[in-house]
């Protein structure tokens, strides 16, 4: 477990999917290569709606949808999308990883440097990759029974339209300071 303390937090209340994509796009826009974001939440929580997000605010083939069987996808930055040149993305499913030592065995340092990569179910598990991270949890207001942990286990994920609570958390030099569309306010709708 990981116990260095966050530089700041954050928390944004979305009420919709496309308000949660509309965050993530922002914040993609300003994500750069060698950025690790630590995805947290329960099933439905909105973990893959985020990522899709991202990965158009990035720049990046669409298309996403959670690694859950191939446990990795890289998604290539767009030559004639919104960022040429910029970061590929890739996206992990950890779920099924129970240590470090397994994170390091699907070899992420090759691309850690060139791509933003976004891990799903990673905490405790790739704090290690990098000295920054950016630590994103996605709570649903209406939800199942707690877990062991507090964790909510809800596995009616068909209603991508209830409340959420999204707290963002950095660690380290490269995540000093929040970035300033976090100090700002969702509009209406999310676009």
């Amino acid at each position: 477990m990981n116990s260095t303390p966050a530089n700041w937090e954050r928390s944004v209340k979305v009420t919709t999917s496309d308000q949660t994509h509309a965050l993530a796009a922002a914040l993609g826009g300003v994500l750069e290569a060698g950025d690790l974001l630590v995805l947290t939440g329960e099933l439905g929580a909105g973990k893959t709606t985020f990522t899709q997000g991202l990965g158009e605010g990035l720049g990046v083939r669409s298309g996403i949808i959670s690694p859950t069987f191939v446990l990795v996808r890289i998604h290539p930055n767009l030559p004639d999308g919104p960022r040429p040149g910029g970061p590929d993305l890739v996206h992990v499913d950890a779920y099924r990883l129970e240590s470090s030592g397994e994170i390091d065995d699907i070899d992420l340092e090759n691309t850690m440097d060139t791509s933003v990569t976004v891990v799903e179910w990673g905490r405790d598990r790739v704090e290690h990759l990098s000295e920054s991270r950016l630590d994103v949890d996605l709570h649903r207001s209406v939800g199942g029974e707690a877990a062991p942990g507090g964790q909510v286990l809800d596995f009616d994920t068909e209603d991508d339209d209830e409340p959420r609570t999204i707290v963002f958390r950095g660690f380290g030099p490269r995540w000093r300071e929040a970035p300033a569309l976090l100090e700002t306010t969702l509009p209406e709708g999310g676009n």
